[in-house]
């Protein structure tokens, strides 16, 4: 991908409209709202442990590296422990994207059927076709280059932030009016059921419910003034989207009983409900087209963000020439269309499963377990760049020193892992069927993902690789860097 000449085009309210469109979803909101007020527990230890090392590590590493070209998680991790284990990283963030796209796509189309007919959200038929629709149309505005892609972006965000500022007023004036409330409000209801894995293994979802700020580091070349940009981006994007979960699933919580929220739909009925009681059911329709589009703004980040990593490793020669076929707007449209029917085909095995919410926990099960074995690698890659470049020029450096990159990035490792291993356990607030075959699901689908880049990488070929076009520079060839 070709940096040269790219038009510097997205500034910080730019990349933090991206970095809310990827990290920021109401459909997590139904999740969080089953955990009544310990959803604040949650979310605090979330933060503490996985959103804010990752915000800090993504600001460090983006501005950092590469000094030209494109940056991301292959280049980060690559500089830290050889190409190899970069291409691993970053085949882990493609591979769960894709995975991940069937229940997004889902949600966007049984929320659309609340604009026309609720009952369509059961149709197999219509699941399909506006599935396919809106991933295919999302695919063609990534394709005309990232000024439209921030706009699609940057108008999904602004439908998701309206849509959850309505939800919070909504709760706000429920509780107001002294209306029933579904949660009690008290310090103790705070601290949730800690009894067994079982009960708190929803903190595999909470975990990685705003993942994915590292992803918009791909822009790199398209951003002006990087140093200054990403820093500014990524704690406005983190500050807004913690707080617009929290107050966004307690208004849910407040309306509904934990056990008839459901995770797919959660959203809506807790819209309904309030519309219902203030006698403005009409508005229904316009709500459900508010979520819509702010969930397409946020499938349309997620397309070309991994997919332009994996492309610098196809320039690098770890992927065959067919990968490297980019247009006009330095887009890569060979793997952008693999990816699209692949996503093509995973939505025909999840229509064809026979409980919504087990299905839906179990893709976004698998979606953080592979995300998790790649945030592992950038945690550990950002500690060990420290030691391995220490007179590198960083705009933005983890304050502390080497016990501070040590602090942030062994909070991320350890949160990291501890929600890896604790995602294989069923949780107990949802009928996932055998055990057996759920955790062989989720161990099998590991398993082959984390090998497919190993696999791949021993059979490249040197002609694969792509001079003069995007090899990327560590600090050492740069002349800004001191080793």
């Amino acid at each position: 991908m070709p940096t040269k000449g790219a038009k510097k085009v997205l500034g910080v309210f730019s990349v933090a409209m991206i970095n809310l469109a990827i990290i920021y979803s109401v459909r997590g909101l139904p999740m969080l709202a089953e955990e009544g007020l310990s959803a604040i527990f949650y979310l605090l230890v979330s933060a503490a442990f996985f959103l804010i090392p990752v915000a800090l590590v993504s600001a460090e590493l983006a501005t950092t590296w590469p000094p030209r070209g494109p940056g991301g998680v292959y280049v980060w991790v690559r500089e830290a422990m050889g190409e190899k284990w970069g291409f691993v990283a970053v085949w882990l963030q493609w591979s769960e994207n894709v995975i991940w796209f069937p229940t997004v796509l889902s949600f966007i189309a049984a929320t659309l059927a609340y604009t026309v007919k609720p009952a369509l959200a059961n149709n197999a038929y219509y699941m399909l076709a506006v599935i396919l629709i809106v991933y295919w149309g999302g695919t063609w505005s990534n394709l005309r280059g990232m000024k439209t892609a921030a706009w699609v972006s940057t108008i999904g965000v602004l439908s998701t932030l309206v849509t959850t500022g309505l939800i919070i007023v909504l709760g706000g004036v429920w509780m107001l009016r002294g209306d029933p409330l579904q949660i009690t409000l008290s310090l103790r209801d705070m601290i949730p059921d800690l009894s067994g894995l079982d009960k708190i293994v929803f903190l595999a979802g909470v975990m990685v419910i705003t993942s994915g700020i590292e992803v918009s580091a791909v822009h790199h070349a398209e951003v002006r003034d990087p140093a200054r940009v990403f820093p500014r981006a990524t704690l406005l994007a983190v500050i807004i989207s913690f707080s617009a979960i929290l107050l966004g699933s307690l208004a849910i919580a407040i309306v509904i009983p934990a056990r008839e929220i459901s995770l797919v739909a959660g959203l809506m009925e807790a819209f309904e409900c309030f519309f219902k009681a203030y006698h403005i059911s009409w508005l229904v329709p316009v709500v459900a087209a508010l979520v819509v589009v702010g969930s397409i703004g946020e499938v349309s980040a997620w397309i070309l963000g991994p997919s332009k990593g994996l492309l610098v490793t196809a320039r690098d020669g770890l992927l065959p020439p067919f990968f490297q076929r980019t247009n006009k707007n330095g887009v890569p449209v060979n793997i952008l269309l693999i990816q699209a029917y692949i996503v093509s085909a995973l939505v025909l095995v999840f229509l064809l499963m026979p409980s919504v919410n087990s299905a839906y926990w179990i893709l976004t099960a698998l979606t953080a377990q592979l995300y998790l074995v790649m945030y592992i690698l950038l945690f550990a890659a950002v500690i060990r760049l420290r030691y391995l470049y220490p007179d590198t020029p960083r705009p933005y450096r983890i304050p502390g020193g080497l016990p501070g990159i040590w602090c942030i990035g062994g909070l991320g490792i350890v949160g990291s892992l501890f929600t890896l291993l604790i995602g294989f356990v069923p949780p107990s607030q949802l009928s996932t069927g055998n055990i057996v075959f759920y955790e062989a699901f989720l161990l099998a689908g590991i398993l082959i993902m984390v090998a497919v880049p190993f696999i791949l990488y021993r059979f490249k070929k040197t002609s694969w690789i792509s001079t003069g076009l995007s090899q990327t520079h560590s600090p050492k060839e740069d002349d800004h860097g001191n080793d």
